[in-house]
């Protein structure tokens, strides 16, 4: 939808420069998606190579390279171990499940995925599909640069751009945003639905980026690197403790990117975050996080649509999504992110602890954006172009208590909480949706329409959702636990005109979204679980592209049932879920009327390992097969869901380089198969896989620790269409070669 949704890598060695400069134009081939791939399994990143102390829980690269060499050219390397404590997929490192609170991914009876701020930083993660490369379940749907820059599906469901994102815990509008991921120090995401958790959100999942914070020891460091064509990033990182016995405590990181982007646009990014706390008691501490970020981005690839007056049994040949043949530099994305956040963690006692915090989260966007209406196979296409302001703001506060208590025989976790949030959407009073005329993808768009900025907005819609909610995971053995929740939401959403009149209004009381789950410990270290969760997603206003455009449907319902067992021992990590999501359907019908019409149904199974082999290898993979049907409709009943792939897999594998410690090499691949483009079922993607290769090194220049970085992503150059949203594609990104190197003080 449009208005609506619309909607790497590794290593140089500075120790050797010519030696390994040389060796890395072949290995830092290498990996440019594996950074990390010892810590992290469950993704094979663009470019994740793991540095040694990426290895978590089993021997590190630089430690065994170092007993594998019979010289110690190289000094020691200080690795600091805060990112690499956990095994590969990383199950013990502890999430935030919303109204469940904090607990471990081991813990946690729903399928979930971490990746650590080194795998992140191994990677050089461009945009959300490349955190998530590794992870068979999501599907990347996202383009650097633009509006669709954290498009992505999980389970073939999209995730929600409005309430399916989180900062620290706090609501965001995500659209046209490109996270600054060198300010982070994970990305969490939990599959399926978060309705209990988080409240009204789309039934794909939750993402929730957690940023850096000031930590026991002090942090400087600086980073440089370069992306094709010619961006150039530079990141800074500081954090100190000051005052009696470091009390208090604050951590800086900013980071710019400016160039010129692979498509021949151009780029030019500033971010900043804050993070201040302080210990004020044993008991008592506080805090302040603030993030700031200003993008100014042009040249991006326009959406392509494909209207139901389409004609061709296919789709046209793919193009390169490295060509500037669609668009120009007329066409901009400037956006700006803003986030406040203050709390207070108090505990009261050892076993029960209170939190509140309350955030303002501010996202903007200016953008001139074209959408080439697909009218045959032949590739001609009509140019339309929207041209408008569009803002959201969201005010959020929580409070929630957790605590231990023990009732006869029986040991509980509880938390009991209360939440408001107000979200708040405006749009141009004037935006522009006109066409520009005809073309064809494989010639050089004519059509130009250049565009300013502030354009008058007004209040286009207002949601408040005020929620209480309780959960109790009753231990009923040492090995058997029983979970129980239960949230309770008030919610309103109000539509209004130019002139501030209410249009439209949807309210309801006492809604109530439970889930529950069994759990059963096969040993310390091995969880099976049964779960069942359901959720409600906002009621959509229909986009101006279709002929109901503007009206308020209602919201959604959905169901989701999984069984899953999660593993992590000292050399390897497992996961596997059986799941079934049962979710309203809304579609374009052949009328182009977008329209709410019986049930769409996904369900399949899910897997994840990673195994480290001897001293030098580590090998992961991940499985996703799904079936996916609109079921109970009138118009497309049995029809595979848009946007579900049948099979996706995912792997890599990498190499710790024992005749060069501190090296590690390693490749990544990922295979999606062929989706459907939309609900009548009569165009499809067609199945692609895309190979990234890369390298990392780590050594000590002038007492100093560095890390270099190379990587290649997309090495074959493949050219593919990829899915984006219902009815939407794009062209897939085109061979990517990145570096970068770090050095700490």
């Amino acid at each position: 939808m449009k208005n609506q949704k619309n909607t790497r890598k590794k290593g140089l060695s500075l120790h050797r420069p010519v030696q390994l400069a040389a060796w890395l134009a072949f290995a830092g081939a290498a990996q440019a998606a594996f950074a990390q791939s010892a810590v992290g399994g469950e993704t094979a990143a663009p470019g994740a190579a793991a540095t040694g102390a990426a290895a978590g829980g089993a021997a590190s690269g630089p430690a065994s390279g170092a007993a594998g060499g019979t010289e110690q050219a190289l000094p020691a390397v200080n690795v600091s171990a805060s990112a690499q404590s956990d095994s590969p997929l990383n199950l013990r490192t502890q999430v935030s499940a919303g109204a469940l609170g904090s607990r471990s991914q081991l813990e946690t009876p729903f399928s979930t995925t971490v990746v650590t701020g080194e795998e992140l930083a191994d990677r050089q993660a461009n945009k959300l599909g490349d955190v998530f490369m590794g992870d068979a379940s999501v599907t990347d749907n996202s383009n650097a640069y633009s509006a669709w820059a954290t498009y992505i599906s999980i389970r073939g469901l999209p995730i929600d751009w409005q309430n399916g994102f989180r900062i620290d815990g706090n609501p965001f509008i995500s659209y046209g945003i490109t996270m600054p991921y060198e300010n982070l120090e994970r990305v969490e995401l939990l599959k399926g639905l978060g309705g209990f958790m988080y409240g009204f959100a789309q039934p794909g999942g939750m993402v929730n980026y957690v940023t850096k914070t000031p930590g026991d020891k002090p942090v400087t460091s600086v980073s440089v690197g370069y992306r094709m064509d010619s961006v150039f990033s530079q990141h800074a990182d500081l954090s100190r403790r000051f005052g009696p016995d470091g009390m208090f405590g604050a951590r800086i990181n900013y980071t710019h990117e400016a160039g010129k982007t692979y498509n021949a646009g151009d780029i030019n990014r500033n971010s900043l975050a804050v993070a201040l706390d302080g210990q004020l008691t044993r008991d008592l501490q506080v805090y302040f996080n603030a993030i700031y970020q200003q993008s100014r981005s042009s040249g991006q690839t326009p959406a392509i649509y494909i209207s139901p007056q389409y004609v061709g049994t296919g789709l046209p040949s793919p193009i390169s999504g490295g060509s500037n043949l669609l668009g120009g530099t007329d066409q901009h994305l400037n956006t700006n992110l803003q986030l406040y956040t203050g709390g207070v963690k108090y505990q009261i006692t050892p076993n029960w602890s209170f939190n509140t915090s309350v955030s303002y989260s501010k996202s903007t966007r200016d953008r001139n954006e074209s959408t080439l209406t697909l009218l045959n196979q032949a590739g001609d296409y009509s140019d339309s172009r929207w041209n408008g302001d569009e803002g959201h703001q969201d005010i959020y506060w929580q409070g929630m208590f957790e605590g231990k208590a023990k009732t006869g025989i029986f040991r509980h976790d509880l938390v009991f909480g209360a939440s408001y949030q107000r979200q708040t959407n405006d749009y141009s009073a004037v935006s522009h949706f006109f066409t520009l005329g005809d073309g064809n993808l494989y010639q050089p768009n004519p059509w130009r329409y250049y565009s300013g900025a502030g354009l008058d907005k007004y209040r286009d819609s207002q949601i408040t959702q005020k929620s209480l909610f309780a959960s109790d995971t009753i231990q009923l053995t040492e090995r058997w636990s029983v979970l129980a929740g239960l949230r309770y939401s008030n919610y309103d959403q109000e539509s209004y005109n130019l002139s501030g009149g209410r249009v439209s209004q949807y309210s309801q009381n006492g809604v109530l979204t439970p889930t529950a789950a069994l759990m059963y410990k096969l040993e310390p270290h091995t969880t099976l679980y049964a779960s069942y969760v359901e959720a409600l997603e906002q009621g959509t206003i229909v986009d101006q592209i279709y002929a109901n455009g503007g009206a308020l449907l209602r919201p959604l319902r959905s169901r989701q049932y999984e069984i899953g067992i999660k593993s992590e021992q000292e050399r390897w990590s497992a996961t596997a879920a059986l799941f079934r999501i049962e979710r309203g359907a809304a579609y374009a019908n052949e009328q182009n009327v977008y329209v709410q019409d019986g049930n769409s149904i996904y369900q399949g199974l899910e897997t994840a390992g990673s195994v480290r082999l001897g001293r030098n290898w580590q090998v992961a993979g991940s499985m996703l097969l799904l079936d996916s049907w609109y079921a109970k409709g009138q118009a497309y009943n049995g029809n595979r869901v848009a946007g579900a792939p049948q099979f996706v897999a995912a792997g890599r594998v990498t190499y710790d380089v024992p005749q060069v410690p501190g090296l590690q090499v390693g490749a990544a691949a990922k295979f999606t198969g062929s989706t459907k483009v939309r609900p009548a079922g009569d165009l499809e993607t067609g199945g692609y896989m895309i190979v990234n290769v890369g390298a990392n090194y780590l050594t000590r220049v002038g007492g100093h620790d560095v890390t270099l970085r190379a990587a290649i992503d997309n090495i074959t150059n493949r050219r593919y269409w990829m899915y984006q949203y219902a009815s939407y594609i794009g062209p897939g990104e085109p061979r990517m070669v990145s570096v970068n190197a770090k050095i700490d003080f």
